[in-house]
Formats: C-alpha cells, structure tokens, sequence
C-alpha cells in the first residue's frame, strides 16, 4: 500500500472512531510499527491528527460525535490525568463516603487511593476492580444495573433507586466535554445517574483534563455553577475560558 493510501485509511478510521492506536493500524495494514508511526508523524505536522501515547486521536472539530471505548480512553492525556488524579487525592480523608463516578480519570483517582477507613460507593466496573484488588481496609459498593459496555459503566433504574437512597459525603466525577457552563456526556441514562449521585453529595468534585473544555458532547447533566470545585490540569488557553462562578483546583 502507498503511504498515501496508508494516510487516507488512517485518517478515515479516525473521523469513524475519534481514535486510532498503532497496534491497531499496524494489524490491519501489515506494516511496520515504525511506518505507522511516521505516518502519524506527518499527519500531525499537517495538523490533521494529534499524537498520543501508543496512537492518535482527531483534531476534527469541538463536537464529539462518536464516544471512545473505555479502553480507548486510557492511552489519551495520561500525564494530565495522573496530574488531576493525585490532586483529587489529597482531598480524601478517612472516615469519607464517597461516590466513584465512571471514567479513566476516575479509575486513576481509585488507583491512588490509599487512605483506609472510607466506605467507597461507585456504577463504574473498572473503578470497582481496581479498589477491589487492593488490600485497603475499606468498604466497597458497585452499584449494579444494565451496563454500558462502552464505558463499563451501570446506568439505568437499578442504578438510579438504588443511588437515590444514599448520600455521600463528597463525589468525584469526570465528563466528555465542558461547553460554557455546561457539564456533558454522550448517554442520558449515564448522565442522569450521575446527577443523582451528585444531588445527593455534600461536596462535588470535577476531575478532568484541559481537552475537555469547549468541546461539547449529547447530552448536558449538570451545570458547572453547581459544582463546588472544579480539579484541572495547569493549562493557561482552558482556564481562561472557564467562567463559571465555581472553585478552581489546579493541578501542576
């Protein structure tokens, strides 16, 4: 196959999925790790992709019209991730009730923990997982239903009677995108249960990384004037567009 035609494939598998690995591309190619690589080199020099960590994800536009996979999610904006992760941490005292929202960045936060004492409550498979092979003196919830195998997360009535019954002391929670004061996800029945969960949590926390301001995404759940700290990565062009009257973390 000409490089060309390599480009072409590469660029049409991102506008589909958002996101594109190597492994994947070298798979359906039967090229080199390295060709793919200075392929994506040089889409990213034309600014029609940017590189991540072992892939690339799409430049095309602020909309987010197709979800990553859980798993596609994990190899994008590591470093910014752990950043806002290990701030959240520090907020975390024992003796907490806290809510686990679903996310990679939220399955980060969970990696970190190591405070005992916490009764820890979460819909998000993953976030369970990574708790539950951990030797912490803790009391662990997943709050079941139907999963959205997309981000291994539960949603629907199961999910949402059995977290309007309880009431956290603080709630860490991600999201795909921040427009304005708009706080947005790409299911209803996955932003509704987390709306739940945060109307009934004394202090709300924000996690998320400076590419999710501006985007906008399906489904609006909750307004960031209504959550008390938004914890961000140190990025000058994102803080600038927030404007919310909302309590601004910074992670460096």
């Amino acid at each position: 196959m000409l490089k060309e035609e390599r480009k072409y494939h590469i660029l049409k598998k991102l506008d589909t999925l958002g996101s594109i690995s190597v492994t994947d591309i070298v798979k359906e190619l039967n090229v080199s790790d390295m060709t793919v690589r200075r392929d994506f080199d040089e889409l990213e020099s034309s600014g029609k992709l940017k590189r991540v960590r072992g892939g690339a994800i799409s430049t095309n536009g602020n909309f987010i019209s197709h979800e990553l996979s859980h798993t596609n999610k994990r190899i994008i904006h590591i470093e910014q991730k752990h950043q806002v992760a290990k701030k959240a941490h520090d907020l975390i005292v024992p003796g907490d009730t806290l809510f686990l929202g679903p996310g990679t960045t939220i399955e980060i936060l969970a990696s970190l923990i190591d405070q005992e004492n916490l009764r820890i409550i979460t819909n998000c498979l993953p976030v369970f997982q990574t708790l539950n092979n951990s030797d912490l003196d803790i009391s662990l919830y997943l709050i079941g239903g139907e999963i959205r195998r997309i981000t291994q997360s539960f949603h629907g009535d199961i999910t949402t009677q059995t977290l309007s019954n309880i009431y956290f002391d603080k709630a860490f929670f991600s999201c795909n995108a921040i427009y304005n004061n708009d706080v947005m996800t790409s299911a209803v029945e996955e932003g509704t249960s987390q709306k739940i969960a945060l109307n009934n949590s004394a202090l709300k926390f924000l996690i998320v990384d400076d590419s999710k301001i501006g985007k906008k995404d399906f489904y609006t759940y909750y307004d960031l004037n209504d959550i008390d700290t938004l914890i961000i990565n140190d990025e000058p062009s994102a803080l600038q567009n927030i404007t919310a009257d909302v309590n601004i973390m910074v992670a460096k």
